[in-house]
């Protein structure tokens, strides 16, 4: 029994609170709204001198704060009233209102509200790396400004640097080309025999001997001090000369 009256007095309830909702949807200033007044308002935001299209532009019923926003393609629709001020606004662009006629037969109403781009002149700013003129001067004067391509160009070609370069290298092209054909041409001369070591190689040998007793290994000092051991005085006064020898 008290489940009963529970749901009885909720049912009671909604229907009082909807029937209130239905009485303030049906005013708009006072004044009763029927079907004949709803409109489905519909269009397309274009812009004033290319007509392409302005995404997710704000569209507001001034008398009552409803609206809605334009899709990506500038189209919107929704239900409003005949004799609604529809205002329009958009980022970058002037504000527009449209009255809906209340002469229309129809319960549709389609409209292509065209902006105009709105030009915003900020102040001028002027915005220094350095907090004295006196200090970006002297920035300015000492700055180093890096080689262009023909400057680097013409520094890599300079005679200097290229003599420079060159004596890193230990032999260039040519010498390299040299040595390797000497490489081959002696493996050709003795190919198919043994090539011959210096070492036993008896002309050698006598050679070196005779250059030994010869005293050709011998150092210029060494030479200086045999000299000493001689008698011949003449030598001996002038010793700078000789060790020029």
């Amino acid at each position: 029994m008290i489940q009963k009256q529970i749901l009885s007095a909720l049912i009671t309830l909604i229907a009082v609170w909807a029937f209130s909702g239905s009485l303030q949807a049906q005013t708009r200033d006072g004044q009763k709204v029927t079907n004949e007044d709803l409109v489905q308002f519909s269009g397309v935001i274009v812009t004033a001198d290319s007509l392409n299209p302005v995404p997710f532009t704000t569209i507001m019923i001034t008398n009552t704060g409803r609206g809605t926003i334009a899709d990506y393609y500038g189209f919107f629709s929704f239900v409003a009233v005949k004799n609604d001020t529809v205002k329009f606004t958009a980022v970058g662009f002037k504000d527009a209102e449209f009255v809906i006629p209340d002469t229309i037969t129809e319960n549709r109403y389609s409209l292509i509200q065209v902006m105009s781009s709105d030009t915003i002149l900020l102040q001028e700013t002027v915005i220094y790396p350095w907090p004295s003129k006196e200090q970006f001067r002297e920035a300015f004067i000492n700055l180093d400004i890096p080689d262009d391509d023909y400057e680097i160009a013409r520094k890599n070609l300079e005679q200097a640097e290229l003599v420079a370069r060159a004596e890193e290298y230990e032999m260039d092209g040519s010498m390299n080309y040299k040595n390797y054909i000497n490489q081959q041409t002696s493996k050709l001369y003795y190919a198919g025999q043994s090539q011959p070591i210096s070492l036993l190689n008896p002309f050698a040998w006598a050679q070196f001997i005779k250059a030994w007793r010869n005293g050709d290994f011998k150092r210029k000092s060494d030479k200086y001090d045999d000299l000493k051991k001689t008698d011949n005085w003449e030598e001996w006064e002038q010793p700078d000369e000789w060790m020029e020898k």
